[in-house]
């Protein structure tokens, strides 16, 4: 195959990823505006900015992890339930991310 073509699908690819991967980062942002009960707006936030600093509780944690199990039809298990878990945007699409293709 030629190499150049490799290339240019190679960069469709990461290019889908980085598409699909901020449409999730979106509605993970969605379900903390609607149901973190923080302080701040989780849409204006750093992927990797502290969530609990901001206000997240842990009582909230747990009804936005009810929410993102509706929104991506998933169910979070035991090992994952964690602090660290919703500690911030990003922590939470690597094991949203992780669970989905688990269950695809």
């Amino acid at each position: 195959m030629d190499p150049t073509l490799v290339n240019r699908l190679d960069v469709r690819v990461n290019r889908l990823d980085d598409v699909r991967g901020s449409v999730i980062q979106d509605r993970i942002r969605d379900v903390l505006a609607a149901h973190g009960r923080m302080a701040v707006d989780p849409r204006e936030v750093d992927s990797q900015a502290d969530l609990y600093e901001l206000g997240l509780t842990s009582h909230a944690s747990v009804d936005v992890m009810l929410a993102l199990e509706d929104a991506f039809d998933i169910e979070f298990p035991d090992e994952v339930l964690k602090k660290s878990t919703f500690a911030s945007v990003r922590n939470i699409e690597q094991v949203v991310e992780g669970l989905a293709k688990s269950s695809a």
